[in-house]
């Protein structure tokens, strides 16, 4: 699976300059997203976040200091929005309809990460994939896959 989540970031080709990123940076974006989401059940579990960590970190390639400056810039950007319509509309326009879809999966995948899935974590998935163009029908089997995956790894523990 890792090396799905490396493949799918690395094919979004985008500059490495974290330290005075762009309105429009994908990367902070999807970054910001997954905060969100992280953030809907009112809890900020550490699996979550260091599920987080490893997608941005291992998907772009990202030495620990670019890593902190994505983190940092993602937090900040969400901090700061009004809605989740800012960031989904930077990803319409640089993303494909498959690098979105593989986007969904990914944000299921840290919802899953703290072993529960919050109303609140599916709500704003839903809202999300509706934004990103993602139809329901896809979202919900994204949803099967990552639920599956993570029961597979907690019979595994």
């Amino acid at each position: 699976m890792l090396h799905r989540l490396r493949s799918f970031f690395e094919s979004l080709a985008v500059e490495t300059n974290l330290k005075s990123p762009r309105g429009d940076d994908p990367r902070v974006a999807a970054a910001a997203l997954l905060f969100h989401l992280m953030d809907a059940d009112g809890v900020r579990d550490e699996s979550e976040r260091q599920r987080i960590r490893t997608v941005l970190g291992d998907s772009y390639g990202l030495d620990a200091d670019q890593l902190n400056d994505l983190l940092m810039a993602g937090e900040e950007a969400e901090a700061d929005a009004v809605d989740m319509h800012a960031f989904t509309s930077v990803l319409m326009r640089h993303w494909s309809d498959m690098q979105r879809v593989e986007f969904v999966g990914l944000l299921w995948e840290v919802a899953y990460a703290d072993g529960e899935l919050h109303e609140m974590e599916d709500h704003t998935l839903w809202r999300v994939a509706d934004l990103l163009a993602v139809d329901g029908r896809e979202r919900m089997l994204l949803k099967q896959k990552a639920a599956q995956r993570r029961a597979e790894m907690r019979g595994g523990d």
